[in-house]
């Protein structure tokens, strides 16, 4: 077989599996294309879909002519089957990571379970892993069911197990074999620390499956919630689930570095980390659909980093707070998409609007779930400190614009939540807080907004103090309680976005060809949470029909797997890193939101 190089798969013909500590990515053909182990920030030891030539893959191919190939998720589960279709059979691949009891093994592995449905397959499996990013090298050790990849420099191990006979070239794994009708081969890589032995081949053909799909079919029946868009909302569910840590309790953006916001440009990030705000918004979509255990290991896990420092925008998914960028020169990045950067800038920058997004979610969770303790609300109290302090200053705000710091709409309106939720928490269980102070200033960030962000040319509040447009992060002004959806600046505003930022449903972020504000080059697409938002504003200020209408076409921009990146593109293409937390939380609001004004509606008939 020849690994030369493999062709790039659209970023939207992925699935993706995992097990609370990483996630890998499963194209429709059945290679595993994108994985970082042994956890969501660790360096990756497949990533054919940033390198075509030397990025490696985990590929499993059976020998059928012309055949079609489809995905779709067991119901309720993470446990991905993808289906091979052609004149001469049909085979069918089923891969998951399995889910232990207590979920902090050290054990991280991945089952694919190859069957044929119908016919007599030949079948060939290729495991070409590429440890640190592509740039350690490894060791390799053969057994007749078991090979071992070693990277010293790593302090990682990878075991293939198989019941069928492995063998090794040039570094790395292959399977060949044929199953007839019904017949199954288990092939299991287990990422391990060096010197672990792991488990047996037997766990993982008897005990894994049955035990991974309980667990997930157990957590999706904990929601309470049964309205409309319920699968929707559950697979959207699924996915965030996906992008926790189990150990830590923190949640990524993404589980991918360096997909291209657009292609070619140089728009690529790395989103394996815990932003505060996505985190916050995270945990909020859980509460809402009562899924307590996730956002109290994540109130946890925010109040450990409360107690030592003062909070910064993004974090690795263990609380360290250092994120150095680089660039990985070596990789020719997806589609010659360069450069592939490693780490974030952004933990550098100032954006004081993390302090809303968190307080909103730790109001919530007092309110709705269990209260919090006197010992957390010291906690809350400096970081309301902190808002006081820094309200009025410039920042780079939520699209962390890397040139000028400017007053933004988003930031203040955000610095407003804080004041108004940490208000409401003290006098709902009545702790000490000055105040007057808190109410003064209050008052007076909510003045500022309403007058000196308003632009009467414009008609409509805009992205920061003189600018002359809008941006989509505005649609958060209803949606956070700060104005009424039916309060005439707001429908004017909403119009304004509606022009500027719309092209039939999808809303880009900001007018970037008119403002050039965030010091790069290049476009970018359409981004989907901003969509949602839109959908979410439209129906809260009575639009329903129209906002059904859009929620329904936004769905048919998924991919087969209900699964969403961070942006579209021209032709509908997804762009940016896969799949995007912030979506599909943006999506579960707009969802829950739909079901109870169109529940509203029938109810008044």
């Amino acid at each position: 077989m020849n690994h030369s190089r493999r062709p790039f798969q659209p970023i939207e013909n992925y699935g993706i599996i995992g097990n609370l500590k990483t996630v890998a990515l499963v194209s429709l053909q059945g290679s595993i294309d994108f994985m970082c182990a042994p956890k969501f920030d660790s360096p990756t030891v497949f990533a054919t879909m940033l390198d075509s030539q030397r990025g490696g893959f985990f590929a499993v191919e059976p020998d059928l002519k012309n055949f079609t190939s489809k995905q779709l998720y067991l119901p309720g589960t993470a446990i991905l089957l993808t289906r091979y279709f052609s004149d001469s059979g049909i085979a069918e691949l089923t891969d998951f990571m399995p889910i232990q009891k207590g979920n902090k093994t050290l054990t991280s592995a991945i089952v694919r379970q190859i069957k044929t449905v119908r016919g007599s397959i030949k079948f060939k499996v290729s495991c070409v892993p590429r440890f640190g990013y592509s740039e350690s090298d490894h060791e390799v050790e053969c057994l007749e069911k078991e090979i071992r990849f070693t990277s010293a420099e790593e302090k990682l191990q990878i075991k293939m197990l198989s019941d069928k006979p492995l063998s090794v070239r040039k570094k790395n794994g292959y399977a060949e074999f044929t199953l007839n009708e019904t017949e199954v081969a288990t092939i299991v890589l287990e990422f391990l620390p060096e010197d672990h032995q792991g488990q047996e081949l037997e766990f993982y053909q008897q005990d894994a499956y049955h035990q991974t799909k309980d667990f997930w079919v157990k957590w999706i029946n904990k929601t309470s919630y049964d309205g409309r868009y319920s699968e929707l909302i559950r697979r959207s569910a699924i996915t965030l689930k996906l992008l926790t840590s189990a150990e830590f309790g923190s949640a990524v953006a993404a589980p991918t570095f360096g997909l291209p916001e657009a292609i070619g440009g140089n728009r690529n990030w790395d989103y394996r980390f815990t932003w505060i705000r996505d985190a916050a918004f995270t945990m909020y979509a859980f509460l809402k659909l009562e899924f307590f255990d996730e956002a109290t290991a994540f109130i946890d896990w925010i109040f450990n980093l409360c107690q030592k420092i003062d909070l910064q925008l993004v974090y690795q998914i263990d609380g360290n707070p250092k994120l150095h960028e680089k660039e990985l020169k070596h990789m020719e990045g997806y589609r010659a998409s360069k450069p592939v950067r490693i780490g974030n800038e952004a933990a550098t920058q100032l954006q004081i609007d993390i302090y809303g997004e968190l307080i909103d979610t730790i109001y919530i969770y007092n309110k709705s779930y269990k209260p919090i303790t006197y010992e957390f609300w010291t906690l809350i109290e400096k970081q309301i400190v902190q808002v006081i302090k820094n309200w009025k200053k410039p920042d780079h705000g939520i699209w962390e614009i890397r040139s000028e710091k400017k007053e933004f709409l988003h930031t203040r309106l955000m610095c407003w939540v804080a004041m108004d939720r940490a208000i409401k928490i003290a006098e709902h269980r009545s702790f000490p807080y000055p105040e007057n102070e808190w109410h003064q200033v209050r008052s007076d960030i909510y003045n500022d907004i309403y007058h000196n962000f308003w632009n009467e040319k414009r008609g409509a509040w805009v992205q920061y103090k003189g600018a002359e447009h809008v941006d989509a992060s505005v649609l958060l002004m209803p949606l956070t309680h700060f104005i009424s959806p039916i309060e005439p600046r707001w429908l004017s505003t909403l119009k304004a976005i509606d022009e500027e930022l719309l092209v039939d449903v999808l809303v880009y972020r900001y007018n970037n060809g008119m403002t050039k504000i965030d010091g790069l080059d290049g476009e970018e697409g359409t981004f989907n949470m901003c969509s949602f938002w839109f959908i979410e504003a439209l129906a809260k200020s009575g639009e329903v029909e129209r906002a059904v209408e859009n929620f329904e076409k936004m769905i048919g921009y998924s991919n087969h797997l209900l699964l969403f990146s961070e942006e579209l593109g021209k032709k509908g293409e997804h762009l940016g890193n896969f799949p995007q937390a912030f979506t599909h939380l943006a999506l579960i609001s707009a969802a829950v939101e739909l079901n109870k004004q169109i529940g509203r509606r029938t109810s008044k008939l």
